[in-house]
């Protein structure tokens, strides 16, 4: 393990640029096991992506906001919004993230969970699993957890939603990294409702379940090493 490489993975350039990719990382796992031949290749980013960006950074970074670009214009059909050459976020849309923010703030038990003294923010780390080094960037880094913040369509869904969108599989890799249990603090865009949910055992026990399943993948195919072409890929099931 490299302690120049984890101070270095503390810059998002390096985080996720080319030495960054010398890691697995927990958004790996979906296209390991979905769809591997776009193992590690660079989509394009969505609005869903920069409202989560702007979301943390307004948590935890708010010195980089004036990375963020803003068009004040009713919605993307305008002529006005047609001549950026990228997705940037609409001025309403800002103002309504501004304002889960300010909620998510207000609220004392979350504000002690994410701010108390000798909490850290950003902070990366490495780990191996199954032989292979994975990275990760814990949002918060407390005494006792990985705080990890999360905005949400729909709070009432959000346990099905940890499944879908892998966050079994982060909360067991990033318990391997950081030797702590994962809780993610949830505010539903829709509602502004809150929720606290912790992983139990069950659901860390699916996470590496899904990492041992990607692992296998990535060791058949993308490993240092490996012999069989990605061309060759099939998905097999009992049902």
């Amino acid at each position: 393990m490299s302690a120049k490489d984890i101070e270095l993975l503390k810059d998002d350039k390096h985080y996720y640029g080319e030495l960054g990719r010398k890691y697995l990382s927990n958004s790996d796992v979906g296209a390991l096991l979905h769809n591997p031949k776009k193992f590690q290749q660079s989509g394009e980013e969505t609005k869903a992506m920069i409202e989560g960006r702007y979301f943390h950074t307004a948590m935890l970074e708010p010195e980089k906001l004036d990375n963020f670009e803003f068009i004040d214009t009713s919605s993307r059909n305008t002529k006005a919004y047609k001549g950026l050459d990228k997705l940037v976020l609409l001025q309403k849309e800002k103002e309504w993230l501004d304002q889960l923010v300010d909620t998510m703030k207000s609220n004392l038990h979350f504000y002690d969970l994410i701010y108390n003294e000798g909490n850290q923010y950003e902070i990366p780390g490495l780990a191996e699993i199954g032989g292979v080094m994975w990275k990760g960037k814990a949002d918060v880094l407390t005494s006792e957890y990985i705080v990890d913040l999360k905005t949400t369509s729909s709070l009432s869904d959000f346990r099905r939603s940890c499944y879908k969108y892998n966050y079994d599989s982060q909360a067991y890799i990033y318990k391997c990294i950081f030797g702590k249990p994962m809780m993610f603090l949830v505010i539903d865009k829709t509602t502004l409702n809150m929720g606290i949910f912790e992983s139990s055992e069950d659901f860390v026990q699916s996470g590496k379940d899904k990492v041992t399943r990607a692992l296998k993948v990535y060791n058949t195919f993308f490993a240092p090493g490996s012999q069989e072409d990605i061309t060759n890929y099939f998905k097999y099931e009992v049902l």
